[in-house]
Parts: structure tokens; sequence; C-alpha cells
């Protein structure tokens, strides 16, 4: 890990501990090497922070185009690994970023949702995920975030004090992806983030968000 993306890191713990209380669960989920798309539901800004706050390896982020047009919090993204996509079309050119970085061994964090939730549900995952994580032959943890939305909803100006937890699920190898028929990838996501939500916010006794078809319980995902 860089020394410059370590230090930031402990910053962001240090920070997110005291502020938010901040707890990560099962991180030793999330491979040490080789490349891995991680997929988690997007709640807040504080996201993609929160996501590597704890785990022993830099991640590589995408983020929309318009953060980088200040030229200055653009270089500053960017030297933590984040890179931009063109929201509203196809963009073939972060595609092949992210294959890029995944194929030279990196960690990958992508929030498939498209946008930041408005009412703290996970909404239906978008497709072109699973062309990544076909091509690209990585290994996919499902990430969930809960609480972010509660601290710093998209409504709000700035964060308010809510706690966070941030849970790693079961690591789904890219051998099973591609004994997958096409479209099971991206609906065993959209399930396994939803029923990882429900039972994390039961776990805290959080009341859980309703969705109409939730599938099988997944509560070996916090075991």
């Amino acid at each position: 890990m860089r020394p410059w993306y370590r230090a930031w890191q402990i910053m962001t713990q240090v920070v997110f501990c005291a502020w938010f209380n901040l707890r990560a669960l099962h991180r030793e989920r999330v491979p040490r090497e080789g490349p891995v798309l991680l997929v988690a539901n997007h709640q807040s800004y504080l996201d993609p922070p929160l996501c590597g706050a704890g785990l022993p390896r830099e991640l590589d982020y995408i983020a929309r185009d318009s953060l980088f047009r200040n030229r200055w919090f653009g270089w500053f993204i960017r030297s933590l690994n984040a890179f931009p996509l063109q929201r509203g079309r196809a963009d073939i050119g972060a595609i092949r970023t992210i294959l890029q970085r995944l194929a030279a061994g990196r960690a990958v964090m992508l929030f498939p949702e498209g946008t930041r939730t408005s009412d703290g549900r996970i909404a239906p995952t978008q497709s072109g995920i699973e062309l990544i994580a076909r091509k690209s032959g990585a290994t996919t943890v499902p990430v969930v975030i809960d609480g972010a939305f509660d601290a710093w909803p998209r409504t709000q100006l700035l964060p308010g004090l809510d706690r966070i937890i941030v849970l790693y699920g079961e690591p789904i190898t890219p051998e099973t992806v591609r004994q997958m028929p096409k479209g099971a990838y991206v609906a065993q996501i959209n399930r396994r983030l939803r029923q990882m939500q429900t039972d994390l916010r039961r776990l805290y006794g959080r009341k859980p968000y309703g969705y109409s078809n939730r599938g099988n319980s997944l509560t070996a995902d916090l075991s």
C-alpha cells in the first residue's frame, strides 16, 4: 500500500470511527491479492472511503465525471485511485479502464445502482456489471453499507451523527460466474445486497426496508 493512500486511510478510519462509530464486518472475505470486484449499494458521498477504510489493500473507485471538473479535487481523488465515468450513457472508456485495472490484479469498487439512493432502499442492479464480471475473471465481493443514508441523505447539506456498518459478503468466484446463465449474475447480486441489508438492519435493531421480492434468506453472510 502506498504511503499516501495509507495515510488517508488511517485518517479516514479515525474520523469515521469517532464520528459514525464505524464497524466493518467480515473484512477477511476480501482477497488480499488478485483481481477483485467489490459491488456495493450506494447511500451517500461517504461510501467510497467507507468501503476501503478497513481493508489491507488499495481500492480503485469509479466516480462520476463531474467530480473531476475542479482541477484540485480531481487531482486529489485521482491520487486515491478514482477514475471518471460519464453518466447517462455507455462509457466504453470507463469499462476498458475497469477491465485493465482488474487485469493488473487490482481491487475495483463499483456501485451498480448508478446513483445514490433516495430512500435507503437498494435499486435494481444495472446489467453492465455482468459483462465486467465475466470478462475480467475477478472474484466478486458484495458489500452493504447501512447507516450512511441516515447520516447523510442526498437531500441533506452536511452529514449528521448515525452509526454506520459495512458488511462484506461471501465472495463469488469467477468459476461460479462462468457457470451462471445470462442474467443470473445481476439477479443474484441484487438479491444478495437486499437480503444482506435486511439481515444487517435486523441484527442492529433497525427496521428493514420493504422489498417486493426478497428471495431466500442469506444470513450466512453475517455469520
